[in-house]
């Protein structure tokens, strides 16, 4: 079982109002990723379907609708992208298969 960690928001928000800088971090970190060998550990939700799961209902309630994220494995990145983002709710679930919309790690 694997703990996903995550930033969410309004579709809006992340993709389009922060799309630009937010692709912008993802790729170099995917570029980051690539030069050390490293497997990719998060992804970019432009529909967070698993916002519906019932423990997450009071972030849910916390996220305009429809809603995007950033999901990922690095708990310390998602923390380090809500410093970044700032108007982001976060959160965390358990699962042992990632969530609709996240390709396996290639």
């Amino acid at each position: 079982m694997a703990t996903y960690y995550f930033v969410a928001a309004s579709q809006k928000f992340l993709g389009q109002e922060e799309a630009a800088p937010l692709q912008e971090t993802l790729a170099e970190r995917r570029r980051n990723y690539r030069d050390r060998g490293k497997e990719i550990d998060f992804w970019f939700l432009a529909e967070a379907t698993f916002l519906e799961r019932p423990e997450l209902a009071a972030v849910r309630a916390q996220c305009p609708a429809p809603a995007a994220a950033v999901l990922s494995t690095d708990g310390t990145f998602i923390r380090w992208l809500k410093l970044r983002l700032e108007f982001v709710a976060t959160g965390q679930f358990d699962s042992e298969t990632l969530p609709p919309g996240c390709a396996p790690p290639s």
